[in-house]
């Protein structure tokens, strides 16, 4: 009897979502920008992605007269301009290489140029949510707005060191290692379903294994796409596809970069305890794996009946 992909009963469904705009926006970020008098100060680059907000925030009112964001035509929606305020809407992601010019001025006078543009490759922590634009880098609320980049950059990267130490000592993440190495037999898991789909862009081959206590997946992806590289963004594994809060579980992979031609591998394994609810019964689970613009690429069902005794 032919399985039903859409069936829970399959332990596994794969989805492809190329265009679909799921994005993720745990990259948005409020930051502060410290604006130099020097005559020859460069535009600054403001960081945008398709049908997100980002506004500009002034220290002083903006003059909604002389201010301009070139050709935003067919790009973006019409400029916001009122109060302390400017508000971006790109209609679409920009190409990689576009800026649109931004110049605004303030009601003494005051000019400020920006480009904005979608992140590069090696900006990619972040898309502006809103932007703190100081040029007296000495005021009380320039100060505590690096203040507050300052405490939350610290408690970044408190969060990610506390997260590789306990890495080090984990069983999980080590049989995720193992199993993106393609060393399967060294782990105590057994392939249950595979999937394999292709598209024009990306060959997408799904495996999941069956394990004591444990649930895994192995994620293979080979770039067929020869217009530029695939990047791993991130990964979530919740109660269904559309909740915001992950379980717990380790990830490796091979690469995360992967250029045409080239293929990458991602595991995942999760503990029996990430399929229970507050009432000890077992759940399953969504696996989602993000690109690096945000949006999702894969989308699998972990079925609880794969947690073995």
């Amino acid at each position: 009897m032919m399985c039903n992909l859409f069936s829970a009963r399959c332990g596994l469904l794969l989805l492809l979502m190329a265009s679909v705009a799921m994005a993720r926006d745990d990259k948005l970020t409020v930051r502060t920008l410290k604006v130099s008098e020097h005559p020859a100060q460069e535009a600054h680059s403001i960081h945008v992605v398709g049908q997100v907000l980002t506004a500009l925030r002034f220290e002083q009112d903006v003059d909604p007269a002389k201010t301009r964001l070139l050709g935003w035509e067919g790009r973006f929606a019409a400029p916001l301009v009122g109060g302390k305020k400017v508000v971006l809407e790109p209609l679409r992601d920009l190409d990689e290489g576009e800026a649109v010019p931004l110049r605004v001025t303030l009601v003494d006078g005051t000019e400020f140029a920006f480009l904005v543009k979608r992140p590069s490759p090696e900006d990619r922590e972040w898309t502006d949510q809103q932007v703190n634009v100081f040029r007296d880098t000495e005021s009380y609320d320039a100060v505590l707005s690096s203040l507050y980049d300052s405490l939350k950059r610290e408690r970044k990267l408190g969060d990610e060191n506390e997260r590789l130490k306990k890495e080090e000592n984990s069983v999980d993440h080590a049989y995720a290692t193992l199993l993106a190495n393609g060393e399967v037999k060294k782990t105590p898991f057994r392939k249950t379903r595979f999937l394999r789909l292709a598209r024009e862009d990306m060959d997408i081959s799904v495996e999941v294994f069956s394990g004591p206590g444990k649930a895994a997946a192995v994620i293979t992806l080979k770039n067929t796409y020869y217009g530029g590289p695939w990047k791993f963004d991130g990964a979530s594994l919740s109660r269904d596809f559309t909740s915001a809060t992950s379980r717990p579980f380790a990830l490796r992979m091979n690469r995360a970069t992967i250029v045409p031609g080239q293929t990458g591998t991602i595991a995942v394994v999760a503990d029996k305890s990430a399929f229970e609810t507050k009432e000890g019964q077992l759940t399953d689970l969504a696996l989602q794996i993000f690109r690096d613009d945000g949006l999702l690429q894969v989308a699998v069902t972990m079925d609880h009946t794969l947690i073995r005794k």
